[in-house]
Parts: structure tokens; sequence; C-alpha cells
């Protein structure tokens, strides 16, 4: 089984500037999930696509290689992620190299374990001949069924499901959402990809809530300390 692990650290991230190389308790975030899929012993390759001479220094300094650089037509801020991907798979076809699956795994997981990653190929070789990708999600932290909105012109706060906001979490169905963590798919589900993931199906695996944080602004990023910390006993 031949896999490729696809890491995305683009340059220009504008809430927390250079997310992807800030320092985590002494090392830059993406080392982490580079030494968990490297330690994982699952991946033929491990690629960071990156526009940066800089997080390509880095990453090189920390032991990892990157065998060509992503366009810039491919590192604006609204350029999705899976041209990114195909851009990746394809350039390494051209190179003579062939894989049977293909992974993007986030840059800013510090959290994921190798054991995730292994358990999550287990799953998806039992499941891949449905033609499906497969997601890491998570359990909303809070349920959506009580989310509310604020009125814009009288700032009063109005239910978005009125009936459900009376109801016990426990007598709620859970819902999931993308991790933002991982993901899984095989050549033939990226040449019939069409777009995004709402296009089709995805098999999912539940990650914990500890497990993945979705960085957007400092506080996130402390949470994200307070969790490894208590991880890692530091």
């Amino acid at each position: 089984m031949k896999r490729l692990a696809i890491i995305p650290a683009r340059s220009g991230s504008k809430r927390i500037p250079n997310k992807n190389i800030k320092l985590l308790f002494g090392k830059p975030i993406i080392q982490y999930i580079l030494n968990t899929a490297s330690n994982s012993n699952l991946f033929e390759k491990i690629h960071i696509s990156t526009n940066s001479n800089n997080i390509k220094k880095i990453v090189n300094n920390i032991g990892y290689e990157i065998d060509f650089m992503r366009p810039d037509y491919l590192a604006d801020d609204y350029t999705p992620l899976m041209p990114v991907i195909n851009f990746v798979y394809e350039k390494y076809r051209e190179l003579g190299h062939e894989f049977d699956e293909i992974w993007l795994l986030m840059a800013c997981n510090p959290l994921i374990e190798k054991e995730d990653l292994i358990s999550a190929a287990k799953i998806f070789k039992e499941i891949k001949n449905n033609n499906n990708p497969l997601l890491a999600i998570k359990e909303y932290q809070t349920p959506v069924n009580w989310a509310m909105k604020i009125e814009k012109d009288n700032n009063i706060l109005r239910p978005i499901f009125p009936d459900e906001l009376n109801k016990r979490s426990q007598d709620l169905e859970k819902i999931y959402h993308d991790a933002g963590a991982f993901e899984i798919y095989t050549p033939d589900i990226l040449k019939n990809l069409k777009g995004n993931l709402s296009d089709f199906g995805y098999y999912s695996y539940i990650l914990e809530k500890s497990k993945s944080i979705d960085i957007d602004d400092l506080n996130d990023w402390e949470y994200l300390e307070f969790l490894f910390q208590k991880r890692n006993k530091l």
C-alpha cells in the first residue's frame, strides 16, 4: 500500500501570522503532525505543500525534504484545498510516483496521534471499494439545536430552532462537523471529484473532542496550549 501524505502550509495567515510554523513549546507546530505521520509508518511520501521559502527552510532543518514548491496561483486566500491536492498528486505522477491513497493532513494538529492515523487507515482499507473518501470529524461541543442569532434591528436573541431549545442534550441526536484534521482519498476518487465536501458522502472517523482545535485566533491558541500541556503532562 503506497500512501502519499499532503500537508498544506502556505504563507500568508492573517489572523495568526505564520501560524503553520508558530512555536508550540519550542517546536514549530507543523513539526508535530510531521513527526506523527512519520512515526505511523503509513506513508511512502510526506509532502509539505508550501509557497514559502522560509517554511521550506524550517521544514528542512527539522529533517523533512520538500520535492517541489506550491505555485503562487494555488496559494492565495481563496484557493480551496482540492486543487492543491490534485496538483501535488499529478506532480508526483509526472515524477514517476504512483500512490494507492492520498491523505490530506492539516498542519496545525499537534494533538493527533499516530494511532488515529493507523486506525483510520484500517477503516479506509475496508471501505474504499465503495469509492467514498474518509473524513475525520468530531461532535459539536454544544448542540447546534440550541443555536441562537442576534436580530440586527433590536439586538434581541432568537433561537434558530425554537422547538429544540428546551430539549435536554441527551435527548438530541449527535451532530458532527469536519475536525480539520485529515481526509483520505484514492486516485479514482480524486479523478471523479467535481467540487467540495457537499458533492458526495464521506465515511467518518470520529475524533475525540480534545484532539482537534480550529485555531482562528490567539484564544484558540491558548486553549491548544492548555490541552497540549494536559495531555503531555508538561
